[in-house]
């Protein structure tokens, strides 16, 4: 009798897993948004019918594990939304929904924003604008200056800026190290690893020893056109993965 009786359980309990692997279960997961649909919802209890339950952070995340024959339901201030049936959910991972109640809690999504971004010829414009005055320094002459009544005399600010030496090596050193960053900005600009990355297919440390190694002069740049810069890449690209395979057959 006793025997009888645990071959049944065992043959119940064996049923009823059986049943249980046959439900696949998987996460439910999403954003809960106020009335708005911008603000996040906290506290929002998300509840399925095995009485299973998750609480969403505080930007308004959750997710539950649950079933294809599951159904879900949201529960805030003690008010529920209908029963959503996960079977007809589209997509488990990114089930988002939006209470009839507004809310105004810390985060928020943002609306659409639009970044312009410079040009080097704008960012160059603007940054000789700023520093117009070192830009466009001379070294101090003796210079003619005519005053409001018609008479010729000497610019007295240039003679006496001729015997300001510190003052004028100075600005003349400043000068150099404006033209020579705004120079290695133009050849960043252009030799840039997005452009060296699409035509040579480096990646990681080889493609930084490379810019590195076979960073061209401004002069060259300067004066080269799309095609002949982008050959100049090819060529040296050709001369480095050679290199590449004589170091790897070495070792």
């Amino acid at each position: 009798m006793r025997s009888s009786l645990k071959i049944s359980l065992l043959l119940l309990c064996c049923i009823v897993l059986g049943k249980l692997s046959h439900a696949q279960q998987f996460v439910l997961s999403g954003t809960v948004y106020d009335s708005s649909k911008i603000n996040y919802v906290p506290g929002v209890t998300v509840s399925n019918k095995a009485g299973q339950f998750t609480i969403t952070d505080s930007m308004g995340r959750y997710s539950l594990t649950v079933t294809e024959k599951d159904s879900v339901t949201f529960i805030f201030r003690n008010k529920a939304t209908q029963r959503f049936s996960v079977h007809s959910i589209p997509d488990p991972s990114r089930f988002d929904i939006s209470l009839r109640v507004p809310y105004k809690g810390k985060y928020s999504t943002l609306k659409e924003v639009v970044v312009f971004g410079k040009t080097y010829r704008e960012d160059s414009l603007e940054n000789r604008e700023t520093f117009a005055k070192a830009f466009n320094y001379q070294k101090p002459t003796v210079r003619s200056t005519i005053s409001p009544d018609g008479v010729a005399g000497a610019d007295l600010d240039e003679i006496i800026n001729m015997f300001r030496f510190k003052r004028n090596k100075r600005m003349k050193a400043f000068q150099v190290r404006l033209e020579q960053e705004e120079q290695d900005k133009y050849v960043n600009f252009r030799f840039n690893k997005t452009l060296v990355k699409k035509l040579t297919h480096l990646e990681g440390t080889q493609l930084d020893v490379f810019m590195a190694r076979y960073r061209p002069g401004y002069d060259f740049v300067s004066n080269a056109g799309e095609l002949e810069l982008s050959q100049y890449i090819l060529n040296c690209s050709y001369k480095y993965k050679i290199e590449l395979l004589q170091n790897d057959a070495k070792q």
